[in-house]
């Protein structure tokens, strides 16, 4: 009999990369939490070969544990909240925005529970920031406050199409998912990373200085873009570049 697929070749195996979604701020219209994510993320994994897996919080670190237990890769998601400054040794500054403790608490433990592990990790936009922090960085707590000649990074028009061009540093694990030399990315955020934690390079900038991307260069993958390619895998598609190379070191670093 022959196999059902012809010549009996599988598809790659789809290694499971846990995404962390967002939480919806209680109001009286909506009392009641909800864990919202925007369908792009768990669209570009299953683009790149992977197979998604949204993670509800939790700050119990067995729990946490019993997730990467399943799991080869985590995606950091960003979302319309800063960062405590505290988790970066600095008081609030004018400029600081909405904060989601419990949010960030659940992600900073998914985050060193990964890398202890050397599980590939992805965070996008808020994710690269948080990758900075965990990893003993800091934060510009505005940009236009704090960064006299940074250009407008919070673009008006539709988040599918880029807003401005970066520099991609060759010899970096992003030069080998998008290609060295420039790239154009969307930009939504008002913070950015200051100070690059020890363990971290910087792999893009922005024609302004800007860091536009980090990386830890001891790790299979850790790498922070603050763009949001997940968005423009179909006007720029080379962005699906990152995630296929993530998830491909996902299918190969699992044990």
């Amino acid at each position: 009999m022959r196999p059902p697929h012809g010549h009996g070749h599988h598809p790659p195996r789809r290694p499971s990369i846990g995404i962390t979604p967002d939480i919806s701020t209680v109001t009286k219209e909506l009392p009641l939490p909800r864990y919202e994510l925007k369908a792009a993320y768990s669209d570009a994994v299953l683009r790149a070969g992977g197979l998604p897996f949204i993670l509800p919080y939790t700050d119990d670190r067995s729990v946490i544990e019993a997730f990467l237990d399943r799991l080869s890769g985590i995606v950091i998601t960003g979302g319309a909240f800063d960062i405590p400054p505290e988790a970066y040794g600095e008081a609030a500054r004018d400029g600081l925005g909405q904060l989601k403790p419990g949010r960030t608490a659940f992600e900073t433990l998914v985050l060193h529970a990964a890398l202890a592990r050397n599980m590939p990790v992805l965070g996008v936009c808020g994710g690269m920031q948080l990758l900075n922090v965990a990893l003993g960085g800091t934060l510009f707590q505005d940009l236009t406050k704090e960064l006299p000649g940074a250009r407008p990074h919070e673009q008006a028009h539709d988040r599918t199409q880029p807003a401005h061009p970066i520099d991609i540093k060759e010899g970096t694990v992003l030069a080998d998912c998008v290609g060295k030399g420039q790239l154009m990315v969307n930009s939504t955020h008002h913070q950015a990373v200051k100070q690059v934690g020890p363990k971290l390079v910087v792999t893009a900038t922005s024609p302004d200085g800007v860091i536009e991307a980090i990386e830890a260069p001891g790790h299979p993958f850790a790498v922070g873009v603050q763009w949001h390619p997940e968005l423009l895998i179909d006007s720029v598609p080379g962005h699906l570049g990152l995630y296929k190379t993530f998830v491909g070191r996902a299918r190969e670093t699992r044990r």
